[in-house]
C-alpha cells in the first residue's frame, strides 16, 4: 500500500476516533446534566414538601395559639398564611410540571387533601372560639383525631419523600452509570488514537520511511560520486519509497551502462589510435618486408583474440605466400592457391564455424570447423592477399564481436598499404626500369651500384661487373629497320635477366649496352658466368617479320672488386676491358688486369 493511502487512512481514522472521542465525552457529559438534574429536582421537592410540613404546622400553631389566649393578633397571622396558601389543585400541578410522577404525586396529594381538612377543622374550631365556646375549639385542635390527621399528613410527605429519593438515587445511579461508561469510552477512544498515532510514528516514519531513506541516502551519496558498485536495497514495497527504490536502480543501471559505454567509447578511441598509428606505420613502408613487420607487431595488439597470418598474392607463382605470422596458428598452410579459400573466391570474409552453417576453407590442413576468419585484402577489386586469423578458445561471444568491426578495419588498412606498396613498386618499376627490355635502367643501376659496392667495402666480400656491348648493333637498324633492333634488344634483355637467380641484377644502361652486376662473384666465378651470358647470346635466333636476323654477338668487359681497384671505379675498369674486346675483335670477354695497390696509392 502506498504512502499517502496508509497516511490518508491514519488521517481518517484519527479524525474518526477523535470525533467519537468527543461524541463521548459529550454523552457523558449529558449524563452528568442529568444527574445534576435529578438531584436538583429532588431538592425542588423536597423544599415544597417541607413547606407543606411547615405551613401545617404554623397554621395549626395559630389557630391553636388564638384559642389559648384568644389574643385576635394570631387570628389575622392565620387568615394571612391561609389566604397565601395555593390550592391543591395547583400544588399538584405544580409538582406535576417539576416532574414529580403520577404515583409520587398521589402520595403528595392525599397529604395536602389532609392538610386541607385539617385547615377546615380549624376553622371551625377557631369560629366555635369567636363564639366563645373555647372547650369545643380545643377539643377540636387538641383532640386525638386532630394529631393523627397531623400524622397523617407527615406519613404522606415521608412516603412521597421516599418515593422521590428512590427515583432520584436510581436516576442518579442510572446517570453516574452512564456518564463513567461514556467517560470509559472516551478514554479508550483517546488511547486509541494515541496508539494509532503511535503506530503511524513507528511503522510508517520509522520502518517505511525512516529506515528505508537512510539506507538508500547512503546508496544515493556513493552513486552520486559514481560509485556504481552500492548495490539499491531491494525495496518492494509499492509506496513512495518503493518508487524511490525503483528510480535509484534504474539510476544506477543507467550509471553502469554510461560507465560501460564510457568504457566502450575509450576502448574505441584507443582502438582507433592504435590503427591510426598502425595506418600510419603502414603508409611510410618501402617493402614488403617493412610491411609484414608493422602486421606482425601491430595486429596482436588490435586483435589479441586471434592468432594468424598474413597472405600475399606473388605475382610469378599466383600463389598465396606467408608473409608474416603472429600468435602461433596451427591450422592454415603457409601458401595455396587462391582457389582454395572461399573468402578469396566470394571477395567476402568467411567464417566456417560460428551462428550459421558453412563450408571450411581448403587451405586449412586440419580443423575445417574450427573457429577462424578468412578476410581477402582486396584493392580496386582483386584480391591481393588474405588476412586468415584463428580464434582462441578463451575467447567469448561478446568479445569477439565487438573485434570484429577492427578486424574488418584492420584488413582494410592493410589492404591498402598493399595496394599502396604494390602500386610504389609498380612506379618504382616503371620508373627504375627499361620499357623495351624490361631490365632496370641506368637510374637504377646507378642506386643499385652504390649500394652493393658500399656492401662490398664494408663486409670486404668480392662484387663483379659484366658490361657488354652487341656487335654491330647499327647494322640491324639499317638492314632490317628499328623494329628489328629492338627485336635483338629484347633478347639479348631476356638472356641477361635470366643470368642471375636473383632478380634485379641486369640493367640496360642505354642504347646496346648492358651490364650485370654479380655480388659475392669471385673474378674465375663471374668469368664462368660471362662465358655462359656469352654463349646464351651466340645460341640466339632472332627473327623479325618471319625473317631471321643473323648471328648476334657482344664484347664484354669483366671488373672485380677488390681484384682490380677500387669500388668506385669498378664500372670504369670494367669499361675499359670492354673498349679493349672491341679493339680486339669483338664477340669475346676481357677481364680487367690486376693493378698493384702501392700504385694506386702512389697514383
Amino acid at each position: 500500500m502506498r504512502l499517502s493511502t496508509i497516511t490518508n487512512w491514519a488521517y481518517g481514522a484519527t479524525v474518526a476516533l477523535t470525533l467519537l472521542s468527543g461524541s463521548t465525552m459529550l454523552l457523558a457529559s449529558g449524563a452528568e446534566q442529568r444527574e445534576r438534574a435529578a438531584v436538583a429536582q429532588r431538592a425542588t421537592f423536597d423544599q415544597l414538601t417541607a413547606s407543606l410540613e411547615e405551613d401545617v404546622y404554623r397554621l395549626s400553631e395559630q389557630a391553636r395559639s388564638f384559642v389559648v389566649t384568644g389574643n385576635p393578633s394570631h387570628l389575622i397571622v392565620y387568615r394571612r398564611e391561609r389566604a397565601a396558601l395555593r390550592s391543591v389543585e395547583d400544588r399538584v400541578r405544580y409538582l406535576k410540571n417539576a416532574g414529580a410522577r403520577v404515583g409520587e404525586l398521589q402520595a403528595l396529594q392525599q397529604a395536602l387533601y389532609w392538610a386541607d381538612a385539617l385547615m377546615d377543622e380549624q376553622d371551625a374550631a377557631l369560629q366555635a372560639a369567636r363564639q366563645g365556646d373555647d372547650r369545643t375549639a380545643r377539643a377540636i385542635l387538641f383532640g386525638d383525631e386532630y394529631g393523627r390527621e397531623m400524622d397523617r399528613i407527615a406519613g404522606q410527605v415521608a412516603k412521597f419523600r421516599y418515593l422521590l429519593e428512590t427515583r432520584t438515587e436510581q436516576a442518579v445511579a442510572a446517570a453516574t452509570e452512564t456518564a463513567r461508561q461514556w467517560r470509559s469510552m472516551s478514554e479508550i477512544m483517546l488511547a486509541a488514537t494515541a496508539l494509532l498515532f503511535l503506530c503511524v510514528l513507528y511503522f510508517i516514519l520509522k520502518q517505511r520511511i525512516l529506515h528505508p531513506v537512510v539506507r538508500l541516502s547512503d546508496v544515493v551519496t556513493r552513486l552520486a560520486a559514481q560509485d556504481y558498485a552500492a548495490i539499491p536495497p531491494d525495496l518492494r514495497q509499492v509506496d513512495e519509497i518503493g518508487d524511490m527504490a525503483q528510480a535509484i536502480r534504474i539510476f544506477r543501471e543507467n550509471g553502469l551502462e554510461r560507465q560501460r559505454l564510457e568504457q566502450e567509447q575509450e576502448r574505441n578511441r584507443a582502438m582507433r589510435d592504435l590503427l591510426s598509428r598502425m595506418t600510419q606505420r603502414l603508409q611510410g613502408c618501402d617493402s614488403m618486408t617493412d610491411l609484414a613487420e608493422v602486421v606482425r607487431r601491430f595486429t596482436p595488439e588490435i586483435a589479441p583474440l586471434f592468432a594468424g597470418r598474413l597472405y600475399v598474392q606473388d605475382s610469378r607463382t599466383a600463389l598465396m605466400q606467408q608473409v608474416c605470422t603472429w600468435g602461433s596458428p596451427t591450422f592454415s598452410r603457409p601458401d595455396f592457391p587462391p582457389s582454395a579459400c572461399w573468402a578469396l573466391r566470394r571477395g567476402q570474409p568467411h567464417r566456417p564455424a560460428g551462428r550459421t552453417i558453412d563450408i571450411g576453407c581448403d587451405h586449412m590442413d586440419e580443423g575445417g570447423d574450427a573457429p577462424t576468419l578468412c578476410i581477402p585484402l582486396i584493392a580496386q577489386g582483386e584480391s591481393i592477399g588474405l588476412l586468415y586469423l584463428e580464434q582462441r578458445p578463451e575467447a567469448s561471444a561478446d568479445e569477439v564481436g565487438r573485434s570484429e568491426k577492427y578486424l574488418e578495419m584492420l584488413a582494410e588498412n592493410i589492404g591498402l598499404a598493399l595496394a599502396n606498396l604494390r602500386l610504389r613498386d609498380a612506379l618504382r618499376e616503371m620508373a627504375m626500369a627499361d620499357a623495351l627490355t624490361g631490365l632496370a635502367n641506368r637510374r637504377h643501376f646507378d642506386q643499385m651500384l652504390k649500394h652493393h659496392t658500399e656492401q662490398a667495402e664494408r663486409h670486404q666480400s668480392p662484387l663483379s661487373c659484366l658490361i657488354l656491348d652487341i656487335d654491330h648493333f647499327k647494322q640491324f637498324n639499317d638492314q632490317f629497320g628499328h623494329d628489328a633492333g629492338d627485336a635483338v634488344l629484347q633478347a639479348v634483355g631476356q638472356v641477361l635477366g635470366q643470368a642471375m637467380r636473383e632478380k634485379g641484377h641486369a640493367f640496360r644502361l642505354g642504347g646496346e649496352e648492358f651490364v650485370l652486376l654479380m655480388p659475392g662473384f669471385a673474378p674465375d666465378q663471374a668469368l664462368e658466368r660471362a662465358n655462359s651470358v656469352q654463349r646464351d647470346i651466340r645460341n640466339l635466333m632472332v627473327e623479325h617479320r618471319g625473317k631471321p636476323l643473323g648471328p648476334v654477338t657482344a664484347s664484354f668487359g669483366l671488373a672485380t672488386f677488390p681484384d682490380h681497384g677500387s669500388a668506385d671505379r669498378l664500372l670504369r675498369t670494367a669499361d675499359a676491358a670492354l673498349l679493349r674486346a672491341k679493339r680486339n675483335g669483338r664477340d669475346r670477354i676481357i677481364l680487367a688486369t690486376e693493378r698493384d695497390p702501392s700504385a694506386s696509392e702512389a697514383a
